[in-house]
């Protein structure tokens, strides 16, 4: 029997056994067909760390941490030299010694301040989150579990075998009865029609950017770069043009929309905005991440197609940032890292989340089974990246000295094991002998982040990086009620989960903060805030009236 959290299924294997000496069949190539029992789940990490990849995390970090590294050196050398000589040598040295003329002087002068003037202008300017604000749908647009299967059976686009598969994933999903859809999905007519996707966004974009400039106090005029991510739907005119006409934006703006990026387009989006301001100084930038619900529904039999339905919810979100120095003293978070990893050269990944026709020509998205597997291994990319800019360095120094000694001795206990494999066939596995030799240590993340808001995708999947992470309940306890209050908002759901944290006031100044999102590509990105001051609970929220209930009600709901 499968363990937890994995996917069984068979599949076929095909071997060559050369060309046929006799009977029949005699000169032709024999191929034999057998079947075999595979198992789906997120990869062990304690197996499966790439030392390409902790190459390019420390890559990454000696590329911007060259003046870091030779600024002590020259302090050091500088005090050593300083350090030898009395108050009186030195004074003797400095004025009496030695010789100037006003040309030494000026040219000195000179050399200092070009010098200063090119730090400053080739150091990148600090991107600051002054504010943020998640759109929470009004009470009418509350569905529950039970509620959501009766809709859909009155709706007439389902058959009973397809309810009942979408009531027990459901049922195992993690969601609560309190999340929200638009209740055209629910109606016998197309719900994925222009009318309705402009309605839907419209409604949850303006929404959230009204909340975010009333708390802000900035006004739309003000912001000079917009960029806004939705996956499936993307009309003509684009979402950034309805924002700019709703608002009235300045007609210079740098107006940006992303689309098909998945539930990790958030990240992408906050990569464009953040280059977007290194280039243009003195600016605020708006970035808009959501997801038309009524685009992921799927009316058809596919059971790969119907996965969507469970999880995805309504949700928006709307971040202002910020490059203006004189914005530090208001902001909550200052902008760290951005580490973001594609997979899409792989062809499994690549198609893992598809959106395409089922057999009676309905579209909807498909969800393959090596999704958990494909998310791992991008997964395990992103964060051996991101560990040598964040981790503490004892453990990367444990880390990356089990790890060099796994790379060095791989290759003579290979020659040792295929040897007494060869002499005595009898002898067992010899890989689970030596396991406990070629185990790299896994570093723990939690010495490098004080909070973590990891994409609310699914109950199993949070099951599976807590359990390869290392990590507690508590480190995922802004995703898993986020996932039951609200669903899978998509590429909203970080932002969800850090208003949680601020709702409970939990936020304090130097506290770092990781995002961690994955979608369709296949993509898995990492952002790194560090809170500038801290953070009280804010007056508007979409926790105000039901924070008080969680974790428990999360916590009942996965007992």
């Amino acid at each position: 029997m499968a363990a937890a959290g994995e996917h069984t299924f068979l599949s076929a294997e095909i071997v060559n056994r050369g060309v046929e000496s006799s009977g029949p069949d005699a000169g032709s190539p024999t191929f034999v067909v057998s079947v075999v029992r595979v198992r789906r789940r997120l990869p062990d990490f304690l197996q499966s760390v790439n030392l390409k990849y902790v190459k390019l995390g420390y890559h990454y970090l000696i590329s911007h941490g060259i003046y870091l590294a030779t600024i002590p050196v020259l302090v050091v050398v500088f005090s050593a030299e300083v350090g030898s000589l009395s108050r009186e040598e030195l004074w003797r040295k400095v004025w009496e010694e030695a010789s100037y003329d006003l040309a030494t002087v000026l040219a000195f002068f000179a050399v200092l301040v070009f010098t200063i003037s090119v730090y400053f202008m080739s150091r990148p300017r600090p991107i600051y989150l002054v504010d943020f604000a998640c759109y929470r749908p009004s009470d009418e647009l509350k569905v529950s579990k039970e509620e959501l299967i009766e809709l859909a059976r009155s709706s007439g686009k389902f058959d009973e075998d397809s309810l009942s598969f979408q009531r027990r994933i459901l049922k195992s999903s993690g969601i609560g009865d309190e999340s929200y859809l638009p209740r055209s999905l629910f109606s016998s007519a197309n719900c994925a029609t222009m009318k309705e996707g402009r309605s839907e966004t419209s409604t949850v974009m303006f929404g959230a950017l009204d909340e975010l400039f009333l708390k802000s106090r900035v006004r739309p005029k003000d912001v000079g770069v917009l960029v806004v991510n939705c996956s499936l739907f993307n009309p003509t005119p684009s979402l950034s043009a309805m924002i700019v006409n709703h608002y009235k934006m300045r007609g210079n703006i740098l107006s940006y929309n992303l689309g098909g990026m998945g539930c990790s387009a958030g990240i992408i989006a906050l990569d464009l905005a953040r280059d977007m301001l290194q280039a243009n100084g003195n600016n605020y930038a708006v970035v808009v991440s959501t997801e038309a619900v009524s685009f992921t529904w799927y009316a058809g039999k596919n059971r790969s197609m119907l996965i969507p339905n469970c999880f995805f919810r309504t949700g928006c979100s709307a971040v202002l940032l910020s490059n203006r120095r004189r914005d530090y003293r208001r902001a909550k978070y200052s902008l760290e890292h951005i580490v973001r990893t594609h997979k899409g050269s792989d062809d499994r990944s690549f198609r893992c989340v598809y959106q395409e026709e089922d057999d009676q020509r309905i579209k909807g998205l498909s969800i393959s089974r090596d999704l958990m597997e494909v998310g791992g291994h991008a997964l395990k990319t992103n964060i051996t990246t991101l560990g040598p800019l964040v981790l503490p360095f004892s453990e990367q120094l444990i880390f990356f000295a089990t790890l060099l000694y796994r790379q060095l001795f791989r290759n003579s206990s290979s020659s040792a094991t295929n040897t007494s494999s060869s002499s005595s066939p009898a002898a067992g596995d010899p890989s689970d002998q030596n396991s406990g030799i070629t185990k790299p240590y896994i570093p723990n993340y939690r010495l490098a982040f004080e909070h973590l808001c990891v994409h609310a995708a699914s109950k199993s999947v949070l099951d599976e990086l807590e359990k390869n992470l290392g990590l507690k309940e508590t480190d995922m306890e802004a995703s898993r009620s986020t996932l039951h209050r609200f669903g899978n908002t998509s590429s909203s759901s970080i932002w969800y989960e850090l208003a949680y944290l601020e709702a409970k006031g939990r936020v304090k100044r130097g506290d770092r903060v990781w995002q961690l999102a994955f979608g369709s590509g296949f993509k898995c990105n990492s952002a790194v805030w560090r809170a500038v001051r801290r953070v009280k609970k804010p007056a508007t929220s979409p926790w105000n009236d039901c924070v008080d209930r969680y974790p428990a009600a999360a916590v009942g709901q996965r007992n």
